[in-house]
């Protein structure tokens, strides 16, 4: 389920609706995960990469890892997109980088309700994945700098940390239960 497709959550009216952002770096499944769990969730997926801007996406294209400065409009445009999602009555799911913790604070000034699912994946298995992505801009040679920079949820933060070599269906699984138990 994507923007275009998704439909409003079904359920009691004064429910808020839920907000997830999945995390890690390139190759840990963000978009397969997203897509699956906005699926079981009935919410809308947001796909972050397309939202970096030209520039962005030229420069990682070319192997040159982004700046905090140039990520600062991209999280930006996740976070407007999250918050008008929610604000319009609709549960989202975003896959998002979020490496660091800065990172996720920028996304939660638009929506402080953001539970952050962290896939957590070792880097030989992450760089594998993403050099046999095809049609994708981000190069393997760019697995390092996020590596590098990654500062994984704090204990005091709202998030879920998920192995990210598991089967998608059996990640999906184990975050909506997850879900579930914080909801009662």
């Amino acid at each position: 389920m994507d923007e275009k497709t998704a439909q409003a959550p079904t359920g009691a009216a004064d429910l808020v609706p839920r907000a997830i952002v999945v995390m890690g770096v390139a190759g840990c499944g963000k978009s397969a995960v997203g897509k699956a769990l906005a699926a079981a969730e009935g919410v809308v997926f947001v796909e972050g990469d397309r939202l970096h801007p030209p520039e962005n996406v030229a420069r990682m294209a070319s192997g040159e890892p982004l700046t905090d400065q140039l990520r600062e409009g991209w999280l930006d445009a996740i976070g407007e997109r999250i918050a008008d999602l929610a604000g319009s009555g609709q549960g989202v799911v975003a896959a998002c980088s979020a490496l660091k913790r800065s990172y996720r604070e920028r996304l939660r000034g638009f929506r402080r309700d953001i539970v952050f699912v962290y896939l957590e994946i070792d880097p030989a298995t992450a760089k594998r994945r993403v050099a046999t992505r095809k049609g994708h801009f981000m190069p393997a040679s760019l697995v390092e700098s996020q590596f590098a920079i990654l500062e994984p949820p704090g204990a005091d933060e709202q998030a879920l940390t998920v192995d990210a070599t598991r089967p998608v269906a059996d990640i999906v699984s184990a975050v909506t239960s997850l879900l579930a138990g914080a909801k009662s």
